[in-house]
């Protein structure tokens, strides 16, 4: 069972890796491999929901794209193996024990990645900022871990932090408009709901002329200035060679949870 949490370019190349590396690994769909494949639409009950109907079902294994996906299929079994891919903090997010061993039937990527060596590109690139907003909904656990690193890392850099609030993609034209004019620069994390509207977001910034620090390349295509980030298609891949390992006879416990070391660094010129 695949859950994916919303549609987006990052979350479904990730989905697209790991059915890739499967078919690499001799797991190929429609020979020796069924795939259901369910979309959450960004609705934590939706994922809930799903995530039961894949334990009902007796599913050999769940694929958890995204943190939300990821806690729903934990709440829903502790038997059935699950792999996670964009996870930021699995620790954070009460899945795992630690990236060592998680404990329990849950290993996976996480998309985690350096704060300071964000700020740093943001600020080789606009070195005038002084304070830089961050955009977040605050019911996604690996937003908030991001928000608090960011934290530290600005406090390490003499920028001080603005937090624009969201619960819902809705909020984000009003929070957003809000705050533009008390920030330097915006950083738009890996978080779910700030994602599946990287256009409004995107416009926005651009005609305030605002810069954006991205947590992912595909932000960058949106409107934003910059980001150092990872390959979501690889981290994807990496997950699903970490299921190939379960298929063959290995527990999530003894898998450890990894991060992909090779960064890229994305600019948008037509902004600069």
């Amino acid at each position: 069972g695949i859950l994916q949490y919303v549609e987006h370019p990052s979350l479904t190349a990730a989905r697209k890796g790991f059915v890739d590396e499967l078919k690499k690994e001799g797991y190929i769909e429609g020979k020796n491999l069924k795939l259901d494949y369910e979309n959450a639409q960004g609705d934590v009950s939706i994922a809930q929901t799903i995530s039961k109907q894949f334990v009902n079902n007796e599913v050999d294994m769940i694929f958890a794209i995204s943190t939300s996906s990821a806690q729903s299929a934990y709440n829903a079994t502790k038997e059935i193996p699950i792999v996670f891919t964009a996870v930021t903090d699995p620790v954070a997010a009460g899945i795992a024990n630690s990236f060592e061993s998680s404990g329990n039937n849950v290993t996976g990527m996480s998309d985690m990645v350096s704060m300071t060596e964000q700020i740093a590109l943001l600020q080789e690139i606009v070195p005038s900022i002084r304070n830089i907003g961050v955009i977040y909904n605050t019911s996604e656990a690996n937003s908030i871990v991001q928000v608090d690193e960011l934290k530290a890392a600005a406090k390490e850099s003499n920028l001080e932090v603005k937090e624009i609030s969201i619960t819902t993609v809705n909020e984000i034209n009003q929070n957003l408009n809000s705050a533009i004019g008390s920030i330097d620069a915006l950083y738009a994390p890996t978080d779910n709901t700030v994602a599946s509207a990287y256009d409004l977001v995107g416009n926005i910034c651009v005609n305030k002329k605002v810069p954006i620090l991205c947590g992912e390349e595909a932000g960058v295509s949106k409107g934003g200035l910059c980001s150092i980030g990872i390959d979501y298609f690889k981290l994807g891949k990496e997950a699903g060679y970490k299921a190939a390992e379960i298929l063959n006879g290995k527990a999530p416990i003894d898998i450890e949870i990894s991060t992909l070391s090779d960064m890229s660094i994305t600019i948008n010129t037509d902004v600069v």
